[in-house]
């Protein structure tokens, strides 16, 4: 089933924020502009009767700025759009959680940056606030599906895959979705409109949301920076490698890279398991915060995309996995545990591209394969980690391109890409 209006789009996040609003005294929804964050709060506040102050409005912000102890008095849940335009309101919401008691649901926020770039004083809830990333929409999301491929395969890894059947997603499918990517606005534009869309939206976000944060002297060397970064999407963080011909210092370029995260357009995605083995890496990689985002930067098309020259079958497979790990991390956004997410590598080059650990310790694992089918030693690096975790390594998956899924041995098994968002019925799937 095809969706025709995306900005109206359920969002799996939803029903999350209303059960930690009735626990929680106050929530940021964190993510990337445009995202769709501003619709999960009016939702959100429709359904408890309240309205929504956007702070994107340059008076309603005005009249916030000077006010902001009377607006934070108002009915809960207090439902503010965009907050980092006038952070002083933390300051006011935790004056009134001082005078009334610290309670569920007093407010639901939403921003475009990080919490931790914002001033000082937009740490004043620290403590008080849960912070919930929203993430571009997922393709479940876009195509009306209900994803829940991790929660079944945590259940009972052996029975889930069995339940898949034969995927008919051809290559052509997987670029056309890789370069659509998942921001709402850009999703269901045209191809020339699409490419009109990413520019206008990394121009506002260097020329106008970087501002807000810093005073960026070098835009133009943000921007190559996040051209150069687009460049190593999936692969482990080289700062030397983009700083290269900058004419910038480290520290400025570390600092742009910060920048970036903080404005949702690039992400790293940390080592995990150090101790593991010694040889294990500490650096993290870099993914482009969406596949559509990073091929724009790029300036690939589909048409180059589908090319068997060496040089597009790299760049595929670095986009294919930069998807992966956005489709795999939006489905752990919602998930009601908390876990911890990073890549695997060791210097030896035995590596995962990502991992979930939950709060029982136990780990799902994911390597992405360009390939239609998977040899037994691209199965490497999840045979290294089933060695050391041991009844800790629930699964591992090697997600291809392929028809197919099975298992290949104990606790690993080969899965098509598109099997990730195919809904898995509870007969299939039952509750623990």
């Amino acid at each position: 089933m095809e969706a025709t209006e995306l900005e109206v789009l359920p969002r799996r996040i939803s029903p999350l924020l209303d059960a930690l609003a009735d626990e929680e005294p106050v929530i940021a929804l964190h993510g990337p502009r445009s995202v769709g964050k501003s619709t999960v709060l009016r939702t959100f506040a429709a359904n408890r009767g309240v309205q929504v102050i956007d702070l994107d409005d340059l008076g309603t912000r005005d009249a916030v700025r000077a006010n902001p102890t009377l607006t934070a008095s108002g009915a809960p849940p207090l439902c503010l759009d965009e907050y980092q335009h006038v952070p002083e309101t933390l300051d006011a919401i935790k004056a009134r959680l001082n005078r009334e008691g610290v309670r569920p649901g007093i407010a639901v926020l939403t921003g475009s940056t990080r919490q931790d770039a914002l001033p000082r004083t937009a740490q004043a809830l620290t403590g008080r606030l849960h912070s919930m990333i929203i993430w571009p929409l997922s393709q479940g999301e876009l195509h009306l599906g209900h994803e829940n491929f991790i929660e079944c395969l945590r259940r009972d890894p052996d029975a889930t895959v069995a339940a898949l059947p034969e995927s008919s997603t051809t290559r052509g499918d997987y670029i056309q979705r890789i370069i659509a990517g998942g921001f709402p606005l850009a999703a269901r534009r045209s191809p020339t409109g699409r490419d009109r869309w990413f520019d206008n939206y990394v121009k506002q976000s260097i020329e106008k949301d970087a501002l807000e944060l810093t005073r960026v002297r070098q835009r133009q060397v943000v921007g190559d920076l996040l051209g150069r970064l687009a460049g190593q999407t999936a692969q482990v963080l080289n700062l030397s490698k983009v700083s290269d011909g900058l004419a910038v210092e480290r520290k400025t370029v570390e600092e742009h890279v910060r920048l970036l995260e903080d404005l949702f357009l690039v992400t790293r995605l940390p080592a995990w398991g150090k101790t593991l083995r010694a040889r294990a890496t500490a650096k993290p990689k870099v993914h482009i915060v969406d596949s559509g985002l990073a091929a724009r930067l790029l300036r690939i098309t589909p048409a180059k995309l589908d090319s068997l020259d060496p040089t597009a079958l790299t760049e595929f497979g670095h986009l294919l996995e930069t998807f992966v790990v956005g489709e795999l991390r939006k489905q752990t956004s919602w998930l009601t545990e908390s876990t911890a997410t990073g890549h695997w590598r060791t210097h030896d080059n035995d590596e995962v591209d990502f991992v979930i650990e939950f709060d029982d310790g136990s780990v799902l694992a994911f390597e992405v394969k360009s390939g239609e089918r998977v040899a037994a030693g691209e199965l490497r690096g999840l045979r290294k980690l089933r060695e050391a975790l041991g009844k800790q390594f629930v699964a591992g998956v090697a997600l291809s391109t392929g028809v197919r899924s099975y298992t290949q041995e104990d606790r690993i098994h080969v899965v098509p890409v598109d099997r990730l968002w195919r809904p898995i019925s509870p007969e299939e799937c039952p509750p623990r």
